[in-house]
């Protein structure tokens, strides 16, 4: 089981640990509820030090991005971030990343922890006569995710520095005390705020750093069950949830993300296939009429018809009622009533748009 480098102060702050994608991580410190209003109201601070990194240098390293994602590489300037996909040539979901241009010559991809090693094997199956050189940088990077309205106050005062003019999906570099920083505003909880990458081994001193001085303005250590509940809320997908090798991102509602037009990208003839002839399911929302909590695997029927499967379901606290995402037959409309079988109780849900809460950034 691997750990990060902020292993040792989650325990002293009596975070309760448990197993994800191979890592020992932090679920929450203090209850899940209080960490998931933070973010939304104040801020929060996690630990996704499990998070990959891949690097694409070398003279080919935009047409080879060009052709390994399904986004359009080309519209990026230097220091900007995109999201996008690693697909198959079935039109699956390798992995959803966000890919960071410093130049022509040189990327950075964030990829999920659970995908990393594939993600890295499959990019490098993928080289052929491209002019790059590829590098699993994982273990030498820690990550932070300051999120919600008062992270940018909180991140001027640590690094002494304004980062009013840092816009959404752009990143700089930084020296702060002596220690490299990435810092970028992105994030996965709908909120303002920024992921910031830096050497393995100095995670505490930035980590420790940020709770004090962020402290006045409300700041908690958050763990992976509020950013679980925070990502529902949006209609973000997780790996293995929504989106999968057997899944494309246009069923998943993320076509936005897939450039049709931009050429020639692993999986686009497949997509483009699967469009033409019709897709057969579309992931839909669902807020729940009865009592309940939707979990994923759990049937979707109507009129005792199966119709699909739950993919992620939290308690909202945000909107304080049971909230789920989930995959259904493409004639389903809108505001229709379904019923979720928890537990062998079939209990009614109403379909709704995603996301079920407004975005904020």
């Amino acid at each position: 089981m691997n750990r990060t480098a902020l292993y040792d102060v989650h325990k002293e702050l009596r975070a309760k640990i448990v197993e994800f994608a191979g890592w020992e991580m932090p679920v929450e410190y203090g209850g899940l509820r209080e960490e998931h209003l933070a973010v939304r109201n104040r801020a929060g601070l996690f630990d996704i030090s499990h998070m990959g990194e891949i690097e694409v240098r070398g003279k080919d390293a935009d047409s080879f991005c060009q052709r390994v994602t399904t986004n359009d590489i080309g519209k990026l300037k230097d220091f900007q971030a995109q999201y996008g996909f690693f697909c198959n040539p079935n039109g699956g979901v390798v992995d959803d990343v966000i890919i960071y241009k410093f130049s022509d010559e040189r990327f950075f991809i964030c990829v999920n922890a659970v995908n990393t090693d594939k993600d890295y094997e499959w990019v490098k199956s993928l080289k052929n006569d491209f002019n790059v050189e590829l590098s699993n940088r994982s273990l030498e990077f820690s990550q932070l995710a300051l999120q919600g309205p008062n992270s940018e106050t909180i991140l001027n005062e640590v690094l002494g520095k304004d980062f009013s003019s840092l816009k959404r999906f752009y990143c700089e570099t930084e020296n702060w005390n002596g220690i490299d920083l990435i810092v970028a505003r992105t994030g996965y909880t709908g909120e303002d705020g920024f992921e910031i990458f830096l050497p393995w081994d100095r995670a505490a001193v930035l980590w420790n750093e940020i709770l004090d001085k962020g402290r006045p303005y409300g700041v908690q250590p958050c763990g992976l069950g509020a950013r679980d509940t925070l990502r529902i809320e949006m209609g973000y997908p997780l790996y293995g949830h929504e989106i999968d090798e057997n899944t494309n991102p246009v069923e998943a509602g993320l076509s936005r993300y897939v450039k049709i037009d931009k050429g020639d990208f692993i999986g686009k003839e497949a997509i483009v296939n699967a469009v033409e002839r019709g897709l057969k399911r579309k992931l839909v929302g669902f807020e729940m009429i009865e009592r309940g909590i939707p979990r994923q695997g759990y049937d979707i029927l109507k009129d005792g018809i199966p119709l699909g499967n739950v993919t992620s379901g939290t308690l909202s606290p945000s909107l304080e009622k049971p909230i789920a995402m989930g995959y259904l037959r493409t004639d389903i409309e809108s505001g229709n009533e379904v019923e979720i079988d928890i537990r062998k109780n079939r209990r009614k849900a109403k379909i709704v748009s995603i996301p079920f809460i407004k975005k904020k950034d």
